[in-house]
């Protein structure tokens, strides 16, 4: 049978979600606490990579298992082996092709920033001292919902076929003393989100305008557009799938 397996961690301690050669990594962790409950090796494929400390409210993965085993009893136990910065949610079984990665219908992140000095949140929001124009960064957010081709804010030397993303929804949102990019895309390239943070903290602080981020775009040059954020304040937050993928 295959299953989804729903997932989220505080990303501090981990090297990303894919295992890694001499680090430790989120995907690592959960396969150790499948194989050890189930008994058998198990290779768990997930939705996507995060990067070293990023987070995920949920991550999505599938897997395979010849073992019979009732799927609430499963969650219960594999939370009691997993260390507290790993939690898993929920486990159900779903058609035999149905593909963590590949049926995606889309994918959510969050980024936080930290308006004010917090010590209770700086481990988990960016900090920016400097004041930022809210007004000016929502209207650069919108100015990427007319673009596909995203390869200013892509990694560079990433091996993709494609640096074509539809972004369905791009907006900030002031949260108390946080400021909240809200990005819903059906894929992202390594490094975008927080490249197009970094840039629009850039337009934020006037260090760019508005204009400039049309010749971001049409460079394709990832030098053009603005740094990349620290990844504590990123979290993947939610992963569409087709209703029919369930059994």
């Amino acid at each position: 049978m295959r299953y989804f397996i729903e997932i989220s961690y505080n990303g501090t301690a981990y090297h990303g979600w894919q295992k890694q050669p001499n680090a430790t990594s989120v995907q690592e962790v959960v396969e150790d606490g499948l194989k050890r409950l189930l008994g058998e090796a198990i290779s768990v494929l997930g939705a996507g990579r995060t990067d070293t400390g990023v987070h995920a409210k949920q991550m999505i993965a599938h897997f395979d298992s010849d073992s019979s085993f009732v799927e609430t009893d499963v969650v219960y136990k594999l939370n009691a082996f997993l260390p507290e910065d790993i939690a898993v949610h929920s486990l159900y079984k779903v058609r035999p092709d149905a593909h963590a990665r590949f049926d995606a219908l889309s994918r959510t992140y969050l980024y936080r920033i930290s308006l004010t000095k917090n010590p209770f949140s700086f481990q988990n929001a960016y900090f920016i001292k400097y004041p930022l124009n809210i007004a000016k960064m929502q209207q650069a957010s919108q100015v990427l919902l007319g673009y596909k081709d995203f390869q200013c804010f892509s990694k560079s030397n990433t091996d993709v076929k494609t640096y074509y993303c539809n972004i369905l929804k791009c907006d900030w949102i002031l949260v108390k003393d946080e400021l909240h990019l809200v990005i819903k895309a059906d894929r992202f390239l390594r490094n975008m989100v927080r490249a197009i943070v970094g840039t629009m903290i850039n337009i934020g602080t006037g260090k760019l305008d508005n204009d400039d981020l049309y010749a971001i775009i049409a460079s394709k040059n990832r030098s053009k557009a603005g740094y990349s954020v620290p990844a504590h304040g990123l979290y993947l937050t939610e992963i569409e799938y087709p209703e029919n993928i369930k059994l």
